[in-house]
């Protein structure tokens, strides 16, 4: 049997108690002042089987205008509406905004309850029936079936009773694939168990032992029981009003509007973007900035209503919001909301949550529009591509991408693929699966090839630029995976060259004109004849008469070709020497267990200034170790 919700709807004293009472035998007001000023004032619940075995959930709401709130946390997640009417009153203001509220959270079936028939005559309620006829014309309810009834002497309650069981049977179950969500609309603690927290499931299933998260506060919890309509489960399904008993969670720790779901997979917010249609019955335009009570599911938050492409939403009109709330919320896309004034409080309309995460936005920017429109109707690939074109070069990881689009099955795997294999998006973290839109992998190779274009020109001499000095001076903003993600593919598409620790233009080649080249052959020369005791910079600066810089640049290009050795800053050597001194240590340790620094000045019969570095370079590239006054070969 598929688990489906029947929420009443109506003025306050038209007998939707009353009603569930004789429907099910169950009194719904369990509040002594309920009891005292008999009216509903909290949400009631009850569960009826119909004569076929399906069960019906049954949610039943306050009708007082001061208890609007409460009747939107009902309504939020039912399948189907009972729109109660009193036979001796008709149509009244809470029945319209009642009615006006379903609408907006997309209830799309229902019926009508015409209750008290014993209180009026039968001219009268014929009377009663058309004007409700008239009433619900253009609405989702017009042509809906209108049951008459009286619950005090159970007259027209068969007939109801088997108007419900036609009507369930056109209703569709909800997804128990999609992820589980409890919006939570009582807490309570039972002696010896301890905090037990009720709600409508409005997707996938829980499971007794299942962890889970408090959102958006963020405590982690179990589900030590669950609870259907008073029956003990080991699982409970979307569509089913549920009662968790939480492990170690107090009472105090969780309240209505708290949403629990799996770790991970919701993520809190002071921001949503979505749709918004304001009611026609509204009187005046909703204006930029407007401080409005938001209702998604059973979260009653202040917001501000941010329009995106509007001066004003007139009634009637539909547009791009931003809400930005007072405190944090928990959503997915697809779901359905409410706003209703500040003060004095009724209900101005309703949307639909578009992304709950966003950024915050500029007005009436043109992207910011295009990317809404695709959130509201583009596939799923559209949609991932809009998400990662919001994200910059960030990047967004798949199971922040499966929140973002409210897909927590294997489609969001094909369509990676897919935007994958047609270069539209990258992979940038395997381990973490992040991925980057190709418009921004395009805008940092831009960056880099610019930067390494100009630097070439400007030290036409030098082979290359460090890693380090590119992230500092043109990519700051990236972090570290991105960072080198953007190395690899650059160098794996042949842009780049990475040679040791410097990076260079894959087409850049150190071209020397006939001066530079006899340059660069006098200071190798130079540092050769020089054996051990090489001249400084500025010795080589003046006795070639060269500005030190073009020495620096041309050392550099020595050392690149593998033939000088920078041992430590002001100390270049010709590299095969270095390489024959290497060999005379290694020699010389091996027959004397070690070298001192007298015995290998006998070596080099250069002075402790040269001897000083080559000894602590012999050190740097694990050669050698200092025990004491000796070096001994490493290990």
């Amino acid at each position: 049997m598929k688990p489906i919700i029947l929420g009443t709807a109506g003025h306050i004293d038209h007998g939707k108690t009353a009603l569930i009472r004789a429907l099910t035998g169950i009194d719904t007001d369990r509040l002594k002042e309920e009891k005292e000023r008999g009216i509903t004032i909290e949400l009631g619940f009850a569960f009826l089987t119909l004569p076929g075995g399906q069960l019906l959930g049954i949610v039943d709401v306050p009708g007082h205008e001061k208890f609007v709130h409460h009747m939107v946390a009902g309504a939020a997640g039912i399948d189907l509406v009972a729109l109660v009417i009193a036979a001796d009153e008709g149509v009244m203001p809470q029945t319209k905004e009642h009615l006006e509220i379903c609408s907006l959270l997309k209830v799309k079936r229902g019926l009508v309850v015409i209750t008290k028939i014993d209180m009026v005559e039968p001219e009268w309620l014929e009377l009663v029936e058309e004007d409700i006829k008239d009433f619900l014309k253009g609405t989702f309810l017009e042509g809906a079936p209108i049951v008459k009834v009286s619950s005090v002497t159970k007259e027209g309650i068969p007939e109801l009773i088997t108007t419900l069981e036609d009507l369930v049977a056109d209703i569709e179950s909800k997804s128990t694939t999609s992820l589980f969500r409890l919006p939570i609309d009582r807490v309570f603690t039972i002696k010896g168990f301890g905090t037990v927290v009720t709600g409508t499931t409005i997707g996938g299933q829980v499971r007794v032992g299942d962890t889970l998260k408090v959102y958006p506060k963020g405590k982690v919890t179990k589900a030590r029981s669950l609870q259907v309509h008073n029956q003990d489960v080991k699982e409970a399904l979307a569509g089913q009003r549920t009662a968790i008993n939480l492990q170690g969670i107090e009472k105090e720790e969780i309240e209505r509007g708290d949403t629990l779901a799996p770790p991970d997979s919701l993520i809190p917010s002071f921001m949503l973007d979505g749709t918004l249609e304001i009611l026609p019955s509204v009187s005046k335009p909703l204006k930029n900035r407007t401080l409005v009570r938001l209702h998604l599911y059973t979260a009653e938050i202040l917001a501000y209503v941010v329009l995106l492409d509007k001066e004003e939403l007139k009634p009637g009109e539909k547009g791009f919001v931003q809400l930005r709330l007072q405190q944090q919320a928990v959503a997915l896309p697809g779901d359905r909301f409410v706003i209703r004034s500040y003060s004095p409080i009724y209900t101005l309309g309703g949307g639909t949550i578009l992304h709950p995460v966003p950024t915050k936005h500029k007005r009436l920017r043109s992207e910011v529009i295009r990317d809404l429109q695709c959130l509201e109707s583009g596939s799923l690939e559209e949609r991932i591509l809009a998400h990662l074109n919001e994200a910059k070069y960030n990047g967004v990881d798949k199971q922040t991408l499966k929140i973002l689009t409210n897909t927590f099955f294997a489609d969001m795997d094909k369509s990676l693929r897919n935007l994958e294999e047609s270069g539209e998006i990258f992979l940038v973290e395997p381990e973490g699966e992040r991925y980057l839109h190709a418009k921004f992998v395009n805008e940092l190779r831009k960056k880099v090839v610019s930067f390494l274009e100009e630097f070439h020109r400007a030290q036409p001499l030098l082979p290359g630029i460090s890693k380090d000095e590119i992230k500092s001076k043109v990519l700051p903003f990236l972090d570290e995976a991105v960072f080198n993600f953007l190395l690899r593919y650059l160098e794996e598409n042949d842009i780049i060259a990475l040679e040791q620790h410097l990076m260079r233009l894959k087409t850049h080649r150190i071209r020397l004109n006939k001066e530079d080249a006899a340059l660069k052959t006098s200071i190798y020369q130079l540092l050769r004849d020089a054996q051990y005791t090489p001249p400084s910079l500025r010795e080589i600066s003046e006795r070639l008469k060269v500005d030190e810089r073009k020495i620096i640049h041309l050392l550099g290009l020595l050392i690149t070709e593998g033939k000088v050795v920078k041992v430590k800053d002001g100390f270049y050597y010709e590299a095969c020497l270095l390489n024959d001194l290497r060999d005379k240590v290694v020699d010389y340790i091996k027959k004397h267990g070690g070298i001192t620094p007298s015995e290998f000045k006998q070596l080099t019969g250069a002075s402790r200034k040269y001897n000083i570095p080559l000894l602590e370079y012999f050190d740097n590239i694990k050669l050698t170790i200092r025990v004491g006054d000796k070096r001994v070969l490493r290990g």
